[in-house]
């Protein structure tokens, strides 16, 4: 998924200096962005106040949503560069259409793993028969300046490793958990895991004390070390803990996101990660000549214009607004 704003501003990112090197319990309220004509997402991240959570930058949780009589996610071709994109369903499919000549159709609890690297353009459907719920997350992983300018790439991984127990099932969907590694590609220490719990299960969850944490809720009533976490909003638990305490008053799916603080600062605007105005200015530029990011072959539609840059100086700073 896009960040479909014509507004859009920029985001400053990165830096150990807002690292909370405790544990502490910062409860994040989504921002409602709307996508399209139809459809509207609960922003994460970036946040007021909160970037970042290791390398994750982007976080947006959508669903469930009955598109039964409706065409569902529409996103037309849009460019990415210095930037990995996770796709994570728990209901519906996602047809994934980009310019290395990737096409593929995402299900529920499939990593669709897009590493844009230098430059690449993606766009993202329903397919025409689909099923009449939408559910999921899109979320966004900064690539350090030492991978920034890989070859573009898309994996799908249908077959994630688990970690299992006490009423809980993880999917492993990108780095490692108590063991488990994702066949995903990963380019910092991170960790994002798929938790579903039955009703009743108390658990703990073992963590690495050097990363920092956030829970994003995704259905369900479920306290995270004792505290609620509605659907649709996230739990900044910051660094320092080696367990997370979960429990659920039902049937529940959330979402753990965790890495190595991002020590690099970074400017991310509109669809782009960069660390230089230039380099944002010259993105846009090459994406509204047709040049360097690619075609997307098959898509029904004209690919997104880029917004205009603001008239202030874009600067790479820290983790906070």
């Amino acid at each position: 998924m896009s960040n479909l704003e014509r507004e859009a501003a920029p985001a400053v990112c990165g830096g150990r200096g807002f690292v909370v090197a405790e544990p502490v319990r910062e409860l994040l309220s989504p921002r409602h962005v709307r996508l399209g004509e139809s459809s509207e997402v609960r922003r994460l991240l970036p946040n007021l106040g909160r970037r970042m959570v290791g390398a994750w930058c982007f976080v947006d949780h959508y669903g469930p949503d009955d598109i039964a009589d409706e065409p569902g996610m529409q996103v037309p071709p849009h460019p990415h560069m210095g930037l990995q994109t996770v796709s994570w369903l728990h209901e519906g499919e996602v047809l994934h259409r980009d310019s290395t000549g990737s096409l593929q159709t995402i299900r529920p609890r499939e990593l669709g793993l897009m590493t844009s690297g230098r430059a690449i353009s993606h766009s993202e459907e329903s397919p025409r028969a689909h099923a009449r719920f939408l559910h999921g997350a899109q979320l966004w992983v900064a690539l350090p300046d030492s991978h920034r300018h890989t070859e573009p790439r898309f994996e799908h991984h249908a077959d994630l490793p688990l970690v299992t127990g006490g009423g809980l099932t993880a999917t492993v969907i990108l780095g490692a958990l108590d063991g488990a590694t994702s066949p995903g590609t990963a380019y910092t220490p991170i960790v994002g895991a798929d938790l579903a719990l039955t009703r009743g299960a108390d658990v703990r969850l073992p963590l690495e004390p050097d990363y920092e944490y956030a829970v994003l809720a995704m259905s369900g009533e479920a306290h995270v070390d004792g505290v609620p976490v509605l659907p649709g909003s996230m739990l900044y638990l910051g660094c320092g803990r080696d367990e997370l305490p979960l429990r659920a008053e039902s049937d529940a799916g959330l979402m753990l996101l965790g890495g190595e603080p991002f020590d690099e600062e970074l400017i991310m605007f509109w669809n782009w990660i960069g660390r230089s105005q230039e380099e944002i200015e010259q993105a846009r530029r090459d994406w509204m000549q047709g040049t360097r990011f690619g075609e997307v072959k098959g898509y029904d539609g004209a690919p997104l214009p880029a917004p205009e840059l603001p008239a202030t100086p874009l600067k790479p700073r820290g983790r906070v607004r």
